[in-house]
């Protein structure tokens, strides 16, 4: 689980986040959803810690991380999966490099050790015989299960995904969003899926943090959303004439 309190945060004179609280239950799939500039991605840089909130507490499981200590910080960072807006697979490095890299760079682990993590990894996105192949020899699509495969390598306790769907042609995505749904469940992990996808909130929804102008404006499920009286979330959920369809007729 990981809570937030009162969080603000601010660049220079200019309040990005203000006062945001919520909790991210494990073992769903916790969304948060808004507008460009809404300040979605700053909260979700504050959580993995790429931003310091200016105020306001982030907590890992009851782990208060403002006050943590760099070794402190460093074992968390071993405890969390990143899965990237572009994959960000390194394209001199096969699959199987790519995915073996964290178990590099934060474990002692044999190679005997390293590549049957490899192949377990490989295997639950469904990508078996791909570990000799180049990142620019596979589709988008293969790539992200890629990205996730290496974003579980270390059996996370909390998985972040960055726009997971970006680029993705629609059927894609939806596979893409339920592996995240299905590893989040299986594993237990404690997920945030940073979207503006609407397919994935209908979809995976589990928990919705609606971010408007740096404040929650709402949160609630996927079956929520349709008796919503947020004005705010309105405009944004059924911009499309389909969703107001859908709503009208729910």
């Amino acid at each position: 689980m990981i809570e937030i309190k009162n969080v603000c945060k601010s660049f220079e004179h200019k309040e990005v986040l203000k006062d945001i609280s919520a909790v991210f239950e494990k073992g769903q799939t916790n969304l948060i959803i808004g507008q460009s500039g809404s300040g979605k991605t700053v909260l979700l840089k504050s959580l993995v810690g790429l931003h310091e909130v200016s105020s306001g507490s982030i907590l890992y499981d009851n782990r208060v991380f403002q006050t943590m200590t760099n070794k402190e910080r460093k074992k968390l960072r071993q405890e969390i999966g990143m899965l990237f807006q572009g994959s960000a697979l390194f394209d001199s490095s096969n699959v199987e490099e790519n995915v073996r890299f964290p178990m590099d760079m934060f474990t002692d682990w044999s190679l005997e050790e390293k590549n049957e993590r490899v192949e377990f990894c490989l295997q639950r996105v469904k990508l078996e015989n791909a570990n000799k192949l180049f990142p620019s020899e596979i589709s988008g699509g293969m790539q992200k299960r890629v990205a996730i495969a290496r974003a579980i390598a270390l059996n996370p306790k909390y998985l972040f995904c960055d726009e997971p769907n970006s680029g993705l042609d629609p059927r894609t995505s939806i596979i893409i969003d339920e592996l995240i749904h299905e590893i989040t469940k299986e594993f237990n992990i404690t997920t945030i899926v940073n979207t503006h996808d609407m397919n994935s909130v209908m979809g995976i929804g589990d928990k919705i943090i609606f971010v408007y102008k740096g404040e929650k404006h709402w949160e609630g499920t996927k079956h929520d959303i349709f008796h919503t009286h947020n004005e705010q979330l309105d405009d944004f959920i059924f911009a499309s004439k389909m969703f107001k369809i859908i709503k009208d007729n729910f």
